[in-house]
């Protein structure tokens, strides 16, 4: 038996089918740009790639393919136990994964103003695999919900009580499920219990995020009521002053929805560099003497550090800070940058450990006398898959 993972976006579907237990991975692939003339379906057979042309395709149309794929493998639905879906905000509804029921799905679309970006998306998603797949039981595993074990004052907005208690005006945080697995990989190749453990972990792609856990559990983390809030990032800002958007609209006669989409899609490291949001590209142009590219990947480097320290704070001791996600995993500068501005914590950078510790190499690139600072890469899919089998188990 097997588990389908999907992570559905606004004009894409991931998805994997995987053994749970051992994390063997049988099929996946990708469907992009849904809905553009452009739209196509990436299947991943091993070493093996096929492109299918899906042309204005939507998710129902994406899921026919990957029907036909499955048939192709010999694959049949009844060998499919679960489907595990990804949901980006659960709200203050969740803190743990869910079986999707009416009343589950009715606590998804209220957190659509949540995250109108994603939400929805989640929600066709889910649609289109019930009707392919109508035997198979349906999960939902929530990016917010590992965070719902902070505590108020670090979820706490210091705005009107009834912003919170009438419109849910909080941090949520995001990236849980990444976190919570390099998590438990770390405690294992420290061969230590992870309920014993007081960790940072930094989830670096396009979206990137900093959490602190203490003994197993979230106790804060740099994003906030949207995946907006924190760590400088590929196309979006971070933290910015929240007068930004008056200043601009009086400046600039920009509206508020200009200014929004400005800080989610032109900024972060696009919006430094003016060349591009991808890590190696810019990393390459600095090296080169472009300006912008240096400043893009200096102030990433100063804000992702200056969050780290912040995450310590929750913590009585850093029983070791972990790099993760695509850029966590592949850059070997950004890593040995962060931990140069973290002698404070006792962080030094072993620089031949750092420099082997790439392409979904696992290892420790801190010096001995150091706190442990580890490369875990990340896989979503995997711990998707495991949470959607221990929902299943307590039925």
């Amino acid at each position: 038996m097997w588990t389908l993972v999907l992570n559905c976006g606004s004009s894409s579907v991931k998805y994997a089918l995987l053994d749970p237990e051992d994390g063997t991975v049988r099929l996946s692939g990708l469907a992009e740009r849904l809905g553009s003339p452009e739209a196509r379906m990436v299947l991943l057979r091993g070493a093996d790639k096929l492109e299918v042309p899906l042309p204005n395709g939507d998710y129902a149309a994406a899921f026919g393919v990957l029907l036909s794929e499955l048939a192709a493998q010999d694959i049949t639905g009844a060998e499919i136990a679960a489907v595990g879906h990804r949901v980006v905000h659960g709200g203050s509804h969740f803190s743990a994964p869910a079986r999707i029921t009416p009343e589950v799905l009715e606590a998804i679309r209220a957190c659509v103003p949540l995250a109108p970006l994603h939400n929805p998306a989640n929600l066709a998603g889910i649609a289109a695999a019930q009707a392919a797949f109508p035997e198979a039981a349906h999960v939902a595993v929530f990016d917010t919900a590992f965070h719902q074990t902070m505590p108020p004052r670090a979820y706490r907005y210091a705005v009107p009580d009834e912003w919170y208690s009438q419109h849910d005006v909080r941090r949520y945080g995001f990236h849980g499920t990444s976190h919570a697995y390099v998590a438990g990989e770390a405690a294992r190749m420290l061969g230590q219990d992870l309920n014993a453990l007081q960790l940072v972990t930094a989830h670096l792609g396009n979206g990137c995020s900093v959490a602190s856990i203490r003994f197993g559990e979230s106790v804060d983390t740099s994003m906030g009521l949207t995946p907006l809030e924190g760590l400088v990032m590929g196309t979006r800002s971070g933290d910015v002053d929240p007068n930004l958007h008056a200043y601009l609209a009086r400046e600039a006669g920009l509206t508020l929805d200009e200014v929004t989409a400005a800080l989610n899609s032109k900024s972060g490291l696009l919006g430094l560099s003016g060349l591009g949001s991808d890590m190696r590209e810019l990393e390459a142009a600095a090296a080169t003497g472009h300006a912008g590219a240096r400043l893009a990947v200096e102030v990433f480097v100063y804000r992702l550090a200056k969050t780290i320290a912040a995450m310590t704070v929750p913590l009585t001791r850093l029983d070791a800070l972990i790099f993760t996600g695509g850029i966590g995993e592949n850059s070997a500068s950004v890593r040995e940058k962060t931990l140069a501005l973290l002698g404070v914590l006792g962080l030094r950078v072993d620089p031949e450990a750092n420099t082997a510790a790439v392409r979904g190499a696992a290892g420790r690139i801190s010096t001995p006398d150091s706190p442990p600072a580890l490369v875990v890469p990340t896989n979503e899919e995997l711990m998707i898959a495991r949470e959607t089998a221990r929902v299943l188990e307590t039925v």
